[in-house]
Order: C-alpha cells, then structure tokens, then sequence
C-alpha cells in the first residue's frame, strides 16, 4: 500500500471519529432530549481554538505573526480535555440563559443567531482568534516522538478510536440509565414529566453541557490532526450537516446515529469530490448543501425515525394488574398488553 493511500485512509478514519464523536454530542442533546441546538458547531470550535492556544505557547512564537489570548503550551492530552471543559462552560452559560425560559422554537432561533453572532466576532477581532485567518502551525501531539509520518498517522487513528470507545461507552451509560429515560419523557411530553417530578429545566441543562463537552474535545481532537483553526471552516451551517447525520441515521439511536455520521458528513462529502466538474465554478459545493436539505426534509417526511429506529424495550406490568376475569395471569387473561418504552442500548 502506497504512503498516499495510507494518508488518504487514516485522515479519514480521523475525520470519521471526530464526525461520529460529535454526532454522539449532538444527538444526546436532540435525538434523546429535544433541545434544537442550532449552535453546536460553536462548542466544536471552541474546543478547538482552546486546544489550538494551549498547544502553540504564546502568541509571540513562530514569528509574532499570530495574535491570540491565553497562549501557552501543555502537555498532551491536557490541551484537548480543556477543550471539552471551555465547551462545557460555554454551553453551561448559553442554557442557563436560553434552556429555563424559552420555548423549543424560540429556544432554536436563538441558537441558531448566537451561532451568527460568534462567528462574526472571530472574524472580526483580530486579537482573539488571529481574525478571519485563524489559527495556524498548531503541533501536532507527540509528533517528535514517533518520526514516522505512516506510522505516526496511524498512532492518531488509535487515539482518535479510544476517544471514541470512551465517549460511546459516556453516552450510552446516560442513555441506558434511568436518567435517560428521564431525558425522553422531557422530548416526549415535558409537562407529563414535569407532573411526574422531574426537573425538565435541570435535565435540558445536564444533556445540554454534555452534548457541549463531547462536542469540545471531539473540536480539539480535530484541530490537533489539521494543525489549524478558521472562522470561516466552523460556520453555523456545518451544524446541519451533522444534524442531518442524526436524522439519517436514527435519532435516540447511538448505533444509529454513528451510521448517520459514516454516511453524511464523510461518505458523501468523499463522493462529491469525484464528481465531474459542470457548471460554474462552486455549483457542485452549492449542490451538496441542497441534497443534504433534501435529505434532512426527506427523512423527516418519509421515515423519521432513520435507518436504525430507536429501539423500544417491552415490560410487563405487575402481576396483579394482569389478572383477568378468569383468575389467569398475563396479557391474554384480559390484562393490560405489555408496554413499551426506549430501550436506549444501542
């Protein structure tokens, strides 16, 4: 196998794991609570501008030639797990003021105008995030250690492969719990758990942080690999794509919504760059956007609940409630029939 098949396959298992990653993020957010979180790319960048800042030192090195805040140089991972807790704080402080008060639809265009707003001001602030350039020359993790760029690649597909194994196994103890059963009935009827006495705006807030931490370290992880950071590659509209990859896939599903994210995000994103050039120049990227459009409306008119459905456990209620008039036990002695409630294992 040549180096160049080799670099082309590792950057995108990366790619795949990042995408996946935040599509776990996100999905917990609205697949399993019903928060419209327009702004999640937001999270994804900051995780990534704080692991690019604590990576490069301060803004003097490399030549002066970038200006940034809160520069400095630690140790790996250290660099990416701030990351995930400057998201988390982000997005602690955006739900306590957006999650308590506002309504799912206000709470949506919201989002979706915070998104706006802080890419404009990364674009515009010269000294905060070096403008509208970014961030650039970000070393990658122990890079002088292992001098082998094949080998080294493949080093950054096994660390991005255990990131994901642990936030899965994050993601999928919140949903296979009680708590995420709890975080259903809020998506499901909030006012019929909020009279069953579950805290609905504690609950939003606790999936909502969560989302946006998973959502930070997988921005961090990304940036280490690419070594750089833009404004202008974290624009609101890159929430849809990985919104879309939760639709496509199944929402509340977490094998599911790791399908949606092989699909869309990476897969698709592959195809269109084989596609034969027609048109004027960017009619193609154009086109990409209106087929994921097509894809999220058609989803969601056809088979909203995806390609793997969320799947729903059976339980018996008790024995006493399943007698009949017969004196027999169960559901065809005149008993109620078993319910069903979301599993949430997958």
């Amino acid at each position: 196998m040549s180096q160049a098949v080799v670099l082309y396959a590792t950057t995108l298992l990366v790619y795949a794991g990042v995408d996946i990653m935040a599509c776990w993020g996100l999905n917990l957010q609205f697949g399993v609570t019903g928060i419209y979180n327009f702004a999640f790319i937001i999270f994804q960048a900051a995780g990534a501008y704080t692991t690019g800042v604590l990576t490069l030192g301060p803004d003097t090195a490399n030549g002066g030639f970038q200006h940034y805040i809160f520069g400095s140089t630690w140790p790996f991972p250290l660099p990416i797990l701030m990351g995930g807790v400057v998201a988390g704080v982000l997005s602690l402080l955006i739900g306590l003021v957006t999650l308590r008060r506002l309504r799912s639809d206000y709470q949506a265009m919201v989002m979706l105008v915070l998104a706006v707003i802080a890419t404009l001001v990364a674009e515009n602030l010269a000294t905060f995030v070096n403008g509208d350039s970014g961030l650039a020359l970000i070393p990658q993790p122990l890079s002088n250690q292992i001098t082998s760029v094949t080998g080294y690649q493949w080093w950054f597909v096994a660390f991005t492969a255990f990131a994901c194994l642990v936030v899965y196994f994050f993601v999928r103890r919140i949903t296979s719990a009680p708590l995420g059963r709890a975080l259903r009935a809020v998506r499901d009827h909030e006012y019929a758990a909020a009279a069953l006495g579950k805290n609905v705006a504690s609950l939003r807030l606790f999936s909502f942080v969560a989302g946006g931490v998973i959502a930070g370290i997988s921005g961090g992880i990304l940036v280490s690999f690419i070594t750089a950071w833009s404004p202008g590659s974290w624009l609101y509209v890159e929430t849809l794509v990985l919104l879309t990859a939760v639709i496509v896939g199944g929402m509340g599903n977490n094998f599911g919504v790791m399908l949606g994210a092989m699909l869309v995000p990476v897969a698709f994103n592959e195809i269109t760059r084989y596609l034969p050039q027609f048109g004027r120049p960017g009619l193609i990227d154009a086109f990409q956007w209106i087929v994921i459009g097509s894809l999220s409306m058609g989803f969601l008119w056809f088979r909203p609940q995806g390609i793997v459905p969320e799947r729903r456990r059976k339980y018996k209620p008790p024995a006493e409630l399943g007698v009949g008039a017969t004196g027999a036990v169960g559901p065809g002695a005149g008993g109620p029939e078993p319910a069903t409630v979301p599993d949430g294992r997958l």
